[in-house]
């Protein structure tokens, strides 16, 4: 009687039970071109080190990064293959034939303390037969400007 009744009133009816169709489709956002004509670039700081990604201390304090930067000029369309040969134009290991990129975000979380998040991977040299990141775009990996870009230099 509880469960019919609340103050004379009945209750509403419960919703109905079953399946409630298809899960709603993701779309994936649509990537404008930016228009490298009439868009200001931004800059990128990239930080390289042979062998692995920095530690993440080595952010820790503002002013005492990593001393092994570059200043890149581009733009959230750029891809991580252009992102790659322009390291490969200042880093003499990156041009080896063996050479992998492992490209890595650094930014600082909620609580302030910097986190490093791996987000792909080119070969120094690409074929079809060894398929990488390198056509990901900066915004399609959700790089946020004032982010650092960790590569480390790897060899097979």
């Amino acid at each position: 009687m509880a469960d019919v009744q609340r103050r004379g009133r009945p209750l509403p009816p419960p919703p109905p039970r079953g399946p409630l169709g298809p899960p709603p489709q993701r779309i994936a956002p649509r990537l404008v071109p930016v228009d490298r004509e009439k868009t200001c670039p931004l800059l990128l700081r990239v930080f390289t080190k042979v062998g692995g990604h920095h530690n993440v201390n080595e952010f820790a304090v503002r002013g005492k990064e990593p001393k092994d930067e570059v200043q890149i000029y581009t733009w959230m369309d750029a891809t991580l293959r252009e992102l790659t040969d322009l390291v490969k134009e200042v880093a003499p290991e990156a041009r080896r034939r063996d050479a992998t990129l492992s490209f890595a975000f650094v930014y600082p979380d909620k609580r302030g303390r910097f986190v490093v998040r791996e987000v792909g991977s080119t070969f120094s040299y690409p074929n079809m037969r060894r398929p990488d990141n390198g056509s990901k775009s900066l915004s399609e990996l959700k790089f946020q400007i004032g982010d650092y870009l960790d590569v480390a230099i790897l060899f097979q």
